[in-house]
């Protein structure tokens, strides 16, 4: 059953969708992040994602949000049938297609155990991801009742196809490069990230022809040479070479700000090689959004400082690091922000935000 939007939810839901495909890594924590929001933008009752294994065509990998694994995996032939009829057309996305049954034929019996296991899969969406190097994967939604998704909904989804595929490439290549050592050819295979592999803070085995000019931008007096790396940057690799954090520390995620812009350098544990462990830096500069200046005239002073760590994508926990208080500080800080400027979530706060 379809769910209308308004413009405002619609808008709202489809930035948090954005964030969620560029927070990770890590494939099954982007799916489980990005299902969150799809559940609510195009009224998705199940997701899955398969990625084909290299040489081993045609077997997947598959990962799963909502259907319970055992269930799934169980009858996994089935979506496998479904991306035959998607598989002509790379990043065009399919809707109305119901697994097993083409036009004019009865569903079949597949989807009545699914209906029988607690999990009807009665419509898909899809669409086939082809990122080249050899290996291509597939994204569905399910839904279990028996009216299709609408031409608004898959509409919606080809908006983000591109991005989602990006978020795929990314996650795929560093799973492979943990898995089979191959840092330096995987990391520069990265989309829109630049990257630095460095065995402490004084050996760095390469980086990105990008990397350099990128770090010159952001800290003009530090970043002298073609080796050099910020001070805040070394120290996080000291420790982090010498098996230390800061107190309190959890995250080797930073994020740097300069007007509209971010800078976010994630710090990614390689597989050891020679003379020990390999650390990856990855940079990615992305669009960052800032209070805008009317909201300063209507919040205190520590409102403002709790909706910039919102914009900048932290949690409660991290805010209240970052400002020395406790978390049920900034949920009241919050719940104020909220009634003044009339929103009712941090994803209509962020939506507002860059759309002021």
């Amino acid at each position: 059953m379809e769910h209308p939007l308004n413009f405002d939810s619609e808008q709202r839901l489809t930035f948090e969708l954005m964030d969620a495909l560029i927070s990770s890594l890590d494939l099954s924590k982007v799916l489980a992040r990005a299902y969150e929001v799809l559940s609510q933008l195009l009224a998705a009752d199940y997701a899955a994602i398969c990625i084909s294994k290299p040489g081993r065509l045609p077997e997947y990998d598959w990962m799963v949000a909502a259907i319970p694994p055992q269930d799934f995996t169980r009858y996994e032939r089935e979506p496998a049938e479904v991306m035959r009829d998607v598989v002509q057309q790379p990043h065009v996305v399919l809707d109305n297609v119901v697994p097993g049954m083409g036009p004019a034929q009865e569903p079949p019996r597949p989807s009545q155990r699914h209906r029988e296991l607690g999990t009807p899969l009665e419509h898909v969406m899809a669409v086939m991801l082809d990122v080249g190097h050899d290996w291509h994967g597939g994204f569905m939604l399910y839904r279990d009742p028996r009216q299709p998704f609408s031409e608004r909904e898959r509409a919606l989804m080809q908006r983000i196809t591109p991005l989602l595929a990006k978020s795929v490439h990314n996650c795929r290549q560093m799973g492979e490069s943990r898995a089979h050592g191959s840092t330096l050819e995987r990391l520069i295979q990265l989309q829109g990230v630049e990257s630095i592999v460095r065995v402490s803070a004084f050996e760095e085995r390469m980086r990105t022809p990008g990397a350099t000019a990128l770090l010159k931008r952001w800290f003009p007096d530090e970043v002298l040479d073609e080796h050099g790396l910020p001070a805040v940057l070394m120290e996080r690799l000291r420790l982090l070479t010498a098996g230390r954090k800061h107190p309190g520390e959890e995250s080797n995620f930073f994020t740097f700000h300069q007007e509209r812009m971010s800078l976010r350098v994630n710090f990614v544990p390689l597989p050891e090689r020679g003379s020990g462990r390999l650390w990856g830096l990855l940079l990615q500069e992305v669009a960052a959004v800032v209070v805008p200046p009317a909201w300063r005239e209507v919040l205190t002073r520590r409102e403002v400082e709790v909706v910039e760590g919102v914009l900048r994508g932290w949690d409660n926990k991290l805010i209240a690091e970052h400002l020395n208080c406790s978390i049920g500080t900034v949920k009241k800080h919050l719940q104020r922000v909220f009634d003044k400027l009339g929103v009712d979530s941090r994803g209509a706060l962020m939506n507002r935000a860059a759309r002021t």
